[in-house]
């Protein structure tokens, strides 16, 4: 082997990794850019261990629901009925609660009391999902419209088990879900590192993850391949109303509290991180690790917002603009390689 040989072959390496790595290099860039900004603007507010120690409270519901909408767009489809899925599970739970509960003493309810209504939620969160599945996989309709009819479906039936107002008063163990700590870091952080490495895991290093790839990027494909799509796609919507009915528990712990309407604005933040990350919205390429720093780049962001004292409809509005821009810039991009 020559001199010239051996000094290609890291630098092909190389370019090959960054090729591979490029959205992720960019976002660690701009997750960087984002705290020396904001820490330029506010540095007596922004850069302090309170701030950072607060997304680590708030980063694992958003997390969690926009790891669910790259999992349904790497099909080429979506899940418009996430928030649905996630306030219907805490609504079931706190209802649960309040049944079983004496003179209205949720507070007291012990470990197994709290342990039903987790199993209740996550109930909620697959049977959710198996009926988008079904819609989509079985009946063959289109996932935007499925998913945005079942939404008006979970969210009025939260609305009817609720009357209207939030249901308020949940056991001590169940706020511990939301606000508790392990080991001196946030709970709600801990499981999602948890289901974000066991999701990464699955999608990258199993043979359903392959498939669903494989049918994100060419559904006809994945047939002539033999692949079973209808079961795959369903099994995809499963998981994702799993994982929404997750961060229906951290936010309806962290809040103490659970309604029929709470973090309507999470769905657009979803789809904007799971975009930002890398997934292609038309399917077939996605990573759990983007998704997870494209949320700490926006919860910083966010947090810089609210630090500057930004209205939150402008927040939106940004929010909005941004989405629009990288999915943009996404097409030009593969536009240029095409």
């Amino acid at each position: 082997m020559t001199a010239q040989t051996a000094t290609t072959k890291p630098a092909s390496a190389a370019r090959r990794f960054l090729r591979d790595n490029e959205t992720i290099l960019q976002l660690l860039g701009v997750t960087i850019l984002v705290i020396a900004v904001m820490g330029w603007l506010s540095p007596s507010k922004f850069l302090r261990y309170y701030t950072f120690e607060s997304i680590t409270f708030t980063v694992p519901e958003l997390a969690l629901l926009s790891i669910a909408i790259m999992i349904a767009m790497l099909t080429g489809g979506i899940d418009l009925s996430i928030i649905g899925i996630a306030n219907l599970a805490a609504v079931l739970a706190g209802t649960l609660f309040h049944h079983m509960a004496a003179s209205g003493q949720t507070a007291a309810l012990g470990p197994a009391a709290v342990a039903l209504g987790v199993v209740v939620a996550l109930g909620v969160g697959l049977a959710a999902g198996a009926l988008n599945g079904f819609l989509i996989a079985r009946v063959r309709i289109t996932p935007i419209l499925a998913t945005l009819g079942t939404s008006q479906l979970f969210t009025g039936l939260a609305l009817v088990l609720t009357g209207g107002p939030a249901i308020v008063g949940f056991p001590r163990d169940w706020t511990f879900l939301g606000n508790g700590k392990l080991f001196g870091v946030a709970f709600p952080f801990l499981l999602f590192l948890v289901l974000a490495s066991a999701i990464g895991f699955l999608l990258s290093r199993t043979p359903f993850g392959t498939r669903l790839m494989l049918i994100g990027t060419n559904a006809k494909a994945a047939v002539f391949a033999g692949l079973n799509t209808e079961r795959i796609v369903f099994q995809s919507y499963l998981l994702t109303g799993l994982l929404a009915s997750v961060a229906g528990l951290i936010l309806s712990g962290r809040t103490n509290a659970a309604k029929s309407d709470y973090g309507v604005s999470y769905l657009l933040e979803a789809v904007l991180v799971a975009v930002l990350g890398g997934t292609n919205p038309a399917g077939g390429r996605g990573s759990v690790l983007g998704v997870s720093i494209a949320v700490v780049a926006l919860s910083l962001l966010s947090a810089g917002f609210q630090i500057l004292r930004f209205s939150n409809f402008l927040i939106d509005f940004i929010w909005g603009a941004f989405l629009l821009g990288v999915i943009a810039l996404n097409v030009a991009r593969a536009r240029g390689r095409g």
